[in-house]
């Protein structure tokens, strides 16, 4: 199962999400990761062609990942929105994503991952 993890920049997703998501070594899953190694402009529409399902950190606003979410939603790929305790994601979301879900922990996310094999 590929998942491509789109984020606002406007964090340190490097340590508060792609080190946790990497960390939990779920068996059959590949996240994609896109800022993992450049924070230069990508080509991500071509990547939402090839994914299984959108994972979106959704804590922070932003246009990108707007963009991204609604490509994702276009092109027929489930979306999930997580956000983080305490903070409050655009209504408009729920009209694109499939679940919502709140944690405090992003080690939470791997039973979710799993209910979607």
């Amino acid at each position: 199962m590929k998942i491509y993890v789109g984020h606002a920049s406007s964090f340190d997703y490097k340590t508060e999400l792609y080190k946790p998501l990497k960390e939990l070594n779920l068996e059959g899953v590949e996240f994609i990761l896109p800022h993992e190694h450049t924070t230069e402009p990508r080509n991500s529409l071509e990547q939402m062609k090839l994914i299984d399902l959108m994972l979106a950190e959704v804590s922070y606003p932003s246009t990108g990942l707007g963009i991204e979410i609604g490509w994702a939603n276009a092109l027929g790929k489930p979306v999930v929105g997580i956000h983080k305790t305490g903070t409050i994601p655009s209504p408009a979301l729920v009209e694109v994503c499939r679940e919502m879900v709140e944690y405090s922990d992003l080690y939470q996310v791997s039973s979710l991952v799993g209910t979607f094999k």
